[in-house]
């Protein structure tokens, strides 16, 4: 797999995991764009997942730390809304088993039939517009301390439609976020939050099938393997940092924009190609 493409997808995988635009589309239409084949195969899918798994734990460590301790009863860090909310960590359980289910019955769908220029553009333009009525009608005032039980199965229930190629996890769960009247950081903060389990789980079940059929990570993709997982990394932390503090300052609009115009174009592109077989 040539190294180029290696940090291209990497790149891509970062800052479009975080973004709420879809990182499953705009690797689909990079790699058709460019008319790249996938090469790496599932052995590159979860390095791209694994690095932007890493970026989260590794960007967010003192949250973790402080979800888990209190989980189970102990006092450890000092983030205020965090100390407030000490059953977090089993809020974000809740929050994860819609989309484990919506996984495990989805699965064939979403890596079959789902993956086409139709479906992917239509899901950009509907949680594009589902984005901005969130904007319209969210009161953001709540931050993470307000967080219960029925907020994290809406939003939880919002990130199981990321099955769905062209979805994105982050944008159904951060327009579920401003629904439910949290402020525009806290939301983007929870959705990076659950990815952790829903990334994290799709990984491992990705992992055991590649050990089970292949045996392991084939030779030639062990430094793809290792760069993927690098880059990945690298760009999620940044977009990570940065995407929360615009969100601190200025809404989803762009984002909203961006979605339409990206998903008429990639059904107008379908229909183009198509007509000119």
């Amino acid at each position: 797999m040539p190294l180029v493409q290696v940090i291209v997808l990497g790149i891509v995988q970062g800052l479009t995991e975080f973004l709420p635009i879809s990182s499953t589309a705009h690797l689909w239409a990079v790699r058709w764009l460019l008319g790249w084949s996938d090469q790496g195969g599932l052995a590159f899918d979860i390095a791209l997942h694994t690095g932007t798994l890493a970026a989260v734990i590794v960007y967010f460590f003192r949250d973790w730390v402080q979800i888990l301790a209190q989980g189970f009863g102990l006092s450890i860090g000092n983030d205020t809304g965090l100390a407030k909310n000490r059953g977090l960590l089993w809020l974000m359980v809740v929050a994860t088993i819609p989309i484990g289910v919506a996984g495990y019955l989805l699965k064939a769908e979403a890596e079959g039939p789902w993956r086409s220029p139709y479906v992917v553009g239509a899901m950009l333009i509907a949680i594009g517009l589902l984005m901005w009525w969130s904007e319209l009608i969210g009161r953001k005032q709540k931050d993470i301390s307000h967080l219960h039980a029925g907020d994290a199965l809406a939003i939880g229930a919002m990130q199981a439609l990321a099955v769905v190629p062209g979805a994105s996890r982050s944008g159904t769960t951060i327009a579920a976020g401003l629904f439910r009247n949290f402020d525009r950081p806290t939301a983007a903060r929870f959705s990076f939050l659950i990815s952790v389990p829903a990334v994290g789980a799709a990984a491992a079940k990705d992992f055991w099938d590649m050990m089970k059929h292949q045996g392991g990570i084939p030779p030639e993709l062990h430094l793809a393997f290792i760069v993927g997982i690098a880059v990945s990394a690298i760009s999620g932390i940044l977009t990570i940092r940065y995407f929360l503090q615009f969100l601190r300052h200025r809404s989803l609009a762009f984002f909203v924009f961006y979605r339409v115009i990206f998903g008429i174009i990639v059904i107008a592109l379908a229909i183009f190609r198509t007509s000119g077989r």
